[in-house]
């Protein structure tokens, strides 16, 4: 065998060598972040990998495996994940987990008894000096060079200022504040053993640590004796009064979130309504959207019309343009006082409505909007539909006697219905979670007066929960993450019903 067929042999082990130790690195960099989840996923994969594109078993799953890993990364992994969540507190007040937030408490400092030293920062060249004066005293002290470049804990002794060392003006008050994380971590030993660290912009001084573990994990208050205790159930440490102290951490919480959402009042008021616009909302969106299309198709399929070709292409030009550009449009021609719309109401009727802050005109204009948006892709579907169905039919009809109404009634309908149902239970399921609309055009306002959640009379689930978790004083992860999965599995529902009719009508073509 030659040198190059030794090579190209040689080839793909080492690339994959080389993919693999890469991957098994990016696997641990994000295991080291406490990303446990999204860690193991990445495991798995890597595993499959090395399994399919090593093994002969398995040689032609090698072309469906890029699509596999995509799917399980950005469809499974999120979704897995937001379960988890909803079976937790993560909110903005729990964000860390049980050993970042009990670190926290133990590396808070108080100030001791001792004395203080005024200091000053000085360059020396490429690295810096720090220069200690007694506040009570006269003595000098000088610490450096030092690099200043890691926030890791640093101890570093003090000497007594010699005068032969220059060290030049003080660096300005801006440059310590820029320097203040790195400054925080140094512990200066001073000449006495006594030990210093920052305790403001121009001052070291004896610091001990606050809290100080017990046996039994609590953690006692060094300056007033006071004892805080982790409670695995809050997700808090509490003190001897019971007062939540920050931050919180991270707990498992089981089936609270989603018994909050159905128990609580503040959560299961707005809730329920919102869900029963949601519904309406995309009941109303598909017969409406599908009554127009529909309707437009009959038109354009009319052979006594003229100019159909230029009909067609403007009224698809609403679907050919994005959607939230027709979004902002229309936020603007619904302006109350400088918006097209109000302005050729109020020169006919009188009228300037109020659409952005009445809750019934509010949800008018957002169905006027998606059926804007919608009606073009209905027509298409429609008018390929109406191709279709055999020109003998009608010509029998005509035969009959019978008219448009009949005609359509009697022939057209039911031959579109059926195959045009899954696309129906599909827009129904698309539209039960357009949070772009919601989002761009009323952000879900006018909101609810009588709630004391972020929750409005437009909002769909999918905005209202959008609201709980990014908007509302708490910013609760854990409940909008519940609210996703109870609204991911209404829309599986939709889906396997979709599937249902689909291979329904799948099996009646046949």
């Amino acid at each position: 065998m030659s040198s190059s067929s030794k090579l190209r042999t040689l080839a793909g082990p080492a690339a994959l060598a080389l993919i693999l130790l890469a991957a098994l690195y990016l696997v641990m960099r994000v295991y080291a972040t406490g990303e446990l989840l999204l860690a193991g996923t990445m495991l798995v994969i890597t595993a499959l990998a090395v399994w399919i594109y090593s093994s002969k078993k398995t040689y032609a799953f090698r072309y469906l495996f890029p699509g596999i890993a995509a799917a399980l990364i950005f469809v499974v992994f999120p979704m897995v994940y937001t379960i988890a969540i909803g079976f937790t507190n993560y909110s903005s007040r729990n964000l860390l987990d049980f050993h970042r937030a009990e670190q926290y408490f133990l590396t808070e400092t108080f100030r001791a008894e001792g004395p203080s030293y005024e200091f000053s920062l000085h360059s020396a060249g490429n690295a810096y000096r720090l220069k200690l004066t007694q506040s009570e005293g006269d003595k000098s002290f000088v610490v450096g060079p030092l690099a200043l470049a890691a926030e890791t804990p640093l101890e570093v002794q003090a000497q007594p200022l010699d005068a032969a060392v220059p060290l030049g003006d003080p660096l300005p008050l801006k440059d310590v504040i820029g320097k203040q994380k790195l400054i925080k971590a140094l512990v200066v030993v001073m000449p006495d053993k006594s030990k210093v660290q920052m305790a403001g912009l121009r001052e070291f001084a004896p610091v001990q640590p606050l809290y100080v573990r017990q046996a039994d994990g609590s953690l006692k208050n060094a300056e007033n004796g006071s004892v805080i205790k982790a409670d695995m159930n809050t997700g808090y440490f509490v003190d001897a009064n019971g007062e939540k102290l920050q931050p919180g951490f991270q707990v498992k919480t089981g089936w609270e979130n989603y018994t909050r959402i159905f128990s609580e009042q503040k959560f299961r008021e707005p809730f329920i309504r919102i869900f029963v616009w949601t519904v309406v909302f995309s009941g109303l969106t598909v017969l409406f959207a599908t009554s127009l299309g529909m309707l437009l198709a009959v038109l354009l399929n009319w052979d006594a019309l003229r100019f159909k070709g230029a009909y067609r292409i403007l009224l698809f030009l609403p679907y050919a343009v994005p959607g939230f550009i027709s979004i902002l449009v229309f936020k603007g021609l619904f302006n109350q006082n400088v918006g097209e719309i109000n302005l050729i109401l109020s020169a006919i009727f009188g009228i300037k409505p109020a659409w952005f802050s009445d809750p019934f005109l509010a949800k008018v204009m957002l169905l006027i909007v998606n059926t804007w948006l919608g009606f073009p892709y209905m027509m298409v579907i429609c008018m390929g539909l109406i191709k279709a169905i055999p020109a003998d039919l009608y010509e029998a009809s005509a035969v009959a006697g019978a008219g448009p109404l009949t005609n359509f009634a009697r022939i057209t309908l039911p031959l579109i219905m059926k195959p045009l149902t899954p696309l129906l239970i599909s827009s129904f399921a698309f539209n039960f979670n357009n949070f772009v609309l919601i989002s761009l055009l009323t952000g879900g306002r006018p909101d609810f007066i009588d709630t004391s959640v972020p929750a409005g009379t437009t909002d769909l689930l999918v905005s209202y929960t959008y609201r709980i978790a990014f908007q509302d004083s708490g910013a609760n992860y854990g409940l909008a993450a519940a609210i996703s999965t109870v609204i991911f599995l209404m829309v599986a529902v939709v889906s396997l019903i979709q599937m249902r009719f689909t291979r329904i009508v799948a099996d009646e073509t046949r």
